[in-house]
């Protein structure tokens, strides 16, 4: 079954210098080029999404400048709707600066932009216009608090299931967990989360999920780079999911928000959470080979070659 998903989240154009190492404070790096490329952690996440075979509508905003226009570009190109998308006039389009090094890491600085500007009445609307024609919304934390608070309870009003990217956590996202959405925290973001519950001390990956699932009543999906990720259910049982090997890393930038746009996706379709878990983790380990957040973005063809692999 073909998933059907309305992605909620910032669309950036990403600026990438590629240098032997990561800069420290107050240190320049120099690298041979600067590299455009489209980016955002929704906007990401809806390509992932498409390209493993989704149909997929954004909701988001760009500012009135060229920047706007190309981003907009890509993703019509893509084969994403965007009807939802809003032009905010005055403001400009996001932007992420990017440093990427010889081992595939990076450093990330983003000026919000137009992304701050989308409203939680923006979003309410474009929820309900997708109440009959969605099987699962993401939400991505890059946007204004409140409108991923408006996102999250339009969504799971309806009875929609709802994927939260929390990235970067917010102290308002705590009130959001009584929601029930499927939250999917890297591992300093589940802590985080653990601390919003007024825990400490904790530093057990499964220990602290299974606190945020228990609150939640919903699964915690954990991702933690090389290593996967981590389902926890709302019982605090446990399930681990390896990331495979990646032929090489060359950039690891949009490699969480491929794992989201697939998982969701999968989700959208009618996958149980174990088995979206797999296929966004293959996907994520296939995007890791290429540079640009976007370009190792896998086909649906790809992902299942990659399972196969894996048994």
């Amino acid at each position: 079954m073909k998933g059907r998903l309305l992605v909620v989240g910032a669309l950036n154009v990403d600026l990438v210098v590629t240098a032997p190492r990561l800069p420290t404070a107050g240190e320049t790096v120099v690298g041979p080029e600067l590299r455009r490329h489209g980016g955002g952690k929704g906007g990401n996440s809806a390509v992932a999404a498409v390209r493993s075979g989704a149909d997929v509508r954004y909701v988001g905003a760009v500012g009135d400048d060229d920047l706007g226009i190309s981003a907009l570009a890509e993703l019509r190109a893509e084969g994403i709707d965007l009807t939802d998308v809003v032009i905010k006039p005055g403001f400009a389009t996001g932007a992420a600066l990017i440093v990427v090094d010889s081992s595939g890491e990076n450093q990330i600085a983003v000026a919000a932009g137009a992304n701050g500007s989308v409203t939680p009445e923006d979003v309410s609307a474009a929820v309900a216009r997708a109440s009959a024609w969605a099987g699962c919304v993401l939400v991505s934390t890059e946007i204004s608090a409140s409108a991923v608070a408006a996102a999250v309870e339009a969504a799971t009003s309806q009875g929609c299931p709802c994927v939260l990217n929390p990235a970067p956590v917010e102290p308002g996202l705590r009130e959001l967990l009584d929601l029930s959405p499927i939250i999917t925290p890297n591992s300093s973001e589940l802590r985080d989360f653990y601390h919003l519950l007024g825990e400490s001390g904790e530093t057990d990956v499964e220990v602290m999920a299974a606190k945020v699932a228990a609150h939640s009543r919903a699964p915690v999906v954990v991702t933690m780079g090389g290593d996967g990720v981590l389902v926890c259910d709302p019982d605090g049982f446990s399930t681990r999911v390896p990331a495979g090997s990646a032929r090489r890393v060359v950039d690891t930038t949009g490699a969480g928000d491929t794992f989201n746009g697939v998982f969701a996706a999968s989700l959208a379709a009618g996958e149980p959470v174990i088995s979206a878990a797999r296929r966004g983790v293959a996907a994520a380990t296939l995007s890791v080979e290429s540079t640009g957040a976007r370009t190792g973005m896998p086909r649906p063809s790809m992902i299942e070659a990659a399972l196969a692999a894996r048994g």
